[in-house]
């Protein structure tokens, strides 16, 4: 017959505290602490969506999921058929929440309130009895065989029946102190490379970590003059890749932001690093192939040859907008379009589908930033998130090699990853 067994759950951001009730419920009679080194438990979840919440995502239409995870895509395919938006949406609605769907597929509380998703795994763990310490941060986690850590230091509760030595393990913690545990989940959300190789024993295989998900720097001031603009459906890429992207896009004061240069900056993460974020940047502002632009501009033409090229623009974009295209084409607003002739109208069709700007670095993405990188799938069992060279640790959420676009999928792995992980414990 098994013992008690403690569980000792690092970090207590959605993976952690959901892992953390799940497993309580399946296991009643675990000890379950969740050790959180912020004040607070969820604060990265309160915020997110705007602070109403994107759980997760319909996933409908979203095509293959290596479009939406560019890193763990195949992993996740397997965990979401274990745990999905639909078991997702089902668990929380059991503890009377109730969620809206958005025609892009994100989901919200009805509420629209991050919060109530916040209170409801707060009173769930409350009420299950998961032990929720703030202000403690773990910077080191020993398995005990390794780490020689005394008998009597052990605590008191028995390990579960079948584990050895190896699946004990002492948490040592930035303020000197000490626990005991003898299973382990780490939950740490985007850690950087540095605080895993300190975290860590040695042979758990860490990918670095680089930023995901931010906004991109651009340093000309026609374009940033233009700030508050929306292209509901604009083309980004980067010259000399295959990283591509689609959707609006948002011209700031700084450069652009929106759903696709987010998209972007999620597909190139590591590539725009390597090159401390600068790359040419290439943007199609009316989403028209070459060809495409050619008969639009002849259509204007032929529908007021004597109007000025600023009369008229393409659908979708603004006349502030259009402007400053011509202007980039080194044409005039105020020509007549028999002006235009051959080479200007090059150019302007360069403009329209290729228009060429300097990514000059980086911005985070509000409260929402995410990370790439993180513990390697190499290095757990799929099927438990065990990691193979140490027993008894398992990792959940963003501290592994996963991370998605944004739009609740990056949540939806958080969930999928703490399901497995309470499953395997319990």
């Amino acid at each position: 017959m098994a013992g008690i067994i403690k569980v000792a759950v690092i970090g207590a951001g959605a993976a952690g505290c959901f892992c953390a009730v799940e497993m309580k419920r399946r296991r009643p009679e675990a000890e379950v602490a969740v050790y959180e080194a912020g004040r607070r438990p969820m604060a990265k979840l309160a915020v997110t969506g705007g602070g109403r919440c994107n759980i997760t995502n319909t996933f409908e239409g979203a095509g293959s999921l290596a479009k939406v995870y560019p890193r763990g895509d195949k992993f996740m395919k397997r965990a979401l058929k274990r745990f999905g938006p639909a078991d997702l949406l089902h668990w929380f609605e059991a503890e009377g929440v109730r969620f809206v769907s958005q025609p892009d597929g994100c989901v919200f509380p009805k509420s629209q309130d991050a919060m109530q998703i916040v209170r409801t795994l707060e009173g769930l763990m409350r009420r299950l009895g998961v032990k929720v310490i703030c202000g403690r941060r773990c910077i080191r986690i020993v398995p005990s065989a390794a780490g020689g850590i005394p008998d009597d230091n052990r605590g008191d509760a028995p390990a579960t029946v079948g584990s050895g030595a190896a699946e004990r393990f002492v948490l040592e913690f930035s303020d000197g102190g000490r626990e005991t545990a003898d299973k382990v989940v780490l939950a740490a959300g985007g850690s950087s490379t540095a605080f895993l190789r300190g975290l860590l024993p040695e042979s758990v295989e860490i990918v670095p970590a680089v930023p995901s998900l931010f906004t991109f720097r651009i340093d000309d001031e026609g374009l940033r003059a233009l700030m508050g603009t929306v292209i509901d459906n604009a083309t980004m890429s980067i010259a000399g890749t295959a990283f591509r992207s689609e959707g609006a896009l948002l011209i700031t004061d700084w450069g652009v932001s929106g759903p696709a240069t987010l998209k972007l900056s999620s597909y190139a993460a590591r590539y725009l690093a390597e090159r401390d974020y600068s790359a040419p940047l290439l943007v199609n502002w009316t989403g028209m192939t070459d060809a495409g632009a050619r008969e639009w501009l002849g259509g204007a033409e032929s529908a007021g040859p004597r109007r000025q090229l600023g009369s008229a623009h393409p659908p979708g974009l603004t006349g502030r907008l259009w402007e400053h295209l011509i202007s980039r084409a080194g044409l005039r607003p105020e020509m007549r379009w028999p002006e235009l002739g051959p080479k200007g109208r090059n150019r302007l069709v360069a403009v329209m589908t290729a228009d060429q700007y300097r990514i000059a670095g980086r911005a985070a993405f509000k409260e929402e930033f995410v990370t790439c990188g993180g513990v390697s799938l190499s290095s757990v069992d799929l099927g438990t998130l065990e990691c193979r060279s140490v027993p008894g640790l398992h990792f959940a959420g963003e501290v592994l090699d996963i991370d998605a676009i944004t739009g609740g999928f990056n949540l939806q792995a958080a969930w999928s990853c703490a399901y497995l992980v309470a499953c395997a414990l319990a």
